[in-house]
């Protein structure tokens, strides 16, 4: 495995565990953070925003745990805000105040979820074209904003119909026109437990990712909790003839191992990787014993470095009545570790995590996914190594 160096990724050519909680992280270390959820800053001078942003950033070398132009926020968290009527609303609303508002908060790179926004708000309900693309490029370039990546269109077929093959070249030319150096999916390559069903999905993805690295980006996954559940690639098998046991590999790993790492990515999403932790560790090897395997997520990631271009930065507060372990609440205010994570993944300077909420949105209180996306950002940007 290639041993990383923080200061030796950087540039454009390369573009969590029940730890200790953050509230002891800011107990022990020297952070200035918002520690309560803010109120959104609706009127804020882009300006004074990014004086705040470069202020916060400036030891970039020296403890800061995601350099400023690293910190970005997925747009799913805040899609009431694109989805708002502008003319019944004086809110933000659609996808140019929307970037104005998180230009204002800090934030310089974004991530889409889809191109759709109200069809009151300036260029209409549908910018998925190549049009669109250009319009919506023009107002991240205008607020200093970087199209990150995407999440796109993965044809559901295999094998690949020329009709497939066409619709993915139109979404990987839109991520051109944006600027995007990724496009992936919120989805799992596959759901089911089987290797074969993870074979057949490598040979998709790897296909897509030829095609894709010839347009110059690079094809990612989105990851769930059952995607680092154990494959069954083992022991005897059911009625239908597939394996009943495992190995001991998740399958994602697996994954990882039979797809081309020149041509596949991953978007570890660091909420589900914990779930995944919480849920699945103990497996039945192909012998029938019962064995124990604990998840480790950033040790994933540091021995894949170069795999995982992107992170989702989603935080959790441990429930273990709830089923997964984690409840989700906004980045920064929970008990998923990011100090000890982001320090152990390391190559700050190639990760690039999204801000993600899936519950941000409220419906008694339209502000709020903005209120949210402002704590995350002030969160992550007071994210330090202790000294």
């Amino acid at each position: 495995m290639t041993a990383f160096n923080d200061e030796a990724v950087t540039g454009d050519a390369l573009r969590r565990s029940l730890g200790v909680s953050r509230r002891r992280f800011l107990s022990t270390c020297t952070v200035a953070t918002a520690g309560a959820i803010a109120a959104p800053v609706f009127g804020a001078a882009p300006a004074l925003a990014q004086g705040r942003s470069e202020a916060a950033g400036h030891d970039r070398g020296r403890g800061t745990l995601v350099p400023p132009d690293k910190r970005g926020i997925i747009l799913y968290t805040v899609r009431d805000a694109t989805a708002r009527d502008p003319l019944a609303s004086d809110l933000p609303s659609g996808f140019r105040e929307v970037f104005r508002q998180l230009s204002r908060f800090g934030y310089r790179q974004v991530e889409f979820a889809g191109y759709g926004q109200h069809a009151n708000a300036p260029g209409g309900a549908d910018l998925g074209t190549v049009r669109g693309a250009r319009l919506l490029r023009s107002w991240l370039d205008e607020y200093g904003l970087r199209a990150q990546g995407s999440h796109g269109f993965i044809p559901p077929s295999w094998p690949l119909t020329p009709a497939d093959v066409e619709a993915f070249k139109r979404w990987l030319e839109i991520a051109n026109i944006l600027g995007m150096e990724h496009m992936g999916t919120g989805a799992d390559p596959t759901s089911t437990p089987y290797r074969a069903d993870w074979d057949a999905a490598a040979q998709k993805w790897n296909t897509l990712g030829a095609i894709a690295r010839r347009e110059g980006i690079k094809l990612y996954t989105h990851n769930h909790d059952s995607a680092y559940d154990f494959l069954l690639d083992g022991g005897p098998l059911d009625a239908q003839g597939r394996p009943t046991r495992s190995s001991g590999t998740r399958k994602l790993e697996y994954f990882l191992k039979t797809t081309d790492r020149k041509n596949v990515y991953l978007e570890l999403d660091v909420f589900w990787a914990h779930v995944a932790r919480y849920k699945f560790h103990t497996y039945t090897a192909h012998d029938g014993s019962q064995r124990k395997n604990v998840f480790d997520p950033a040790a994933l990631v540091v021995r894949n470095t170069q795999r995982f271009p992107l992170f989702h930065a989603k935080d959790g507060v441990v429930n273990t009545q709830s089923g997964q372990g984690y409840d989700m609440v906004p980045f920064g205010t929970g008990d998923i570790d990011y100090r000890r994570f982001f320090t152990r993944v390391g190559a700050k300077n190639y990760h690039n995590p999204m801000v993600e909420q899936d519950n941000a949105p409220s419906t008694s209180d339209p502000g709020q996914s903005l209120a949210f996306a402002r704590t995350g950002y002030d969160n992550l940007a007071a994210l330090r190594a202790c000294n």
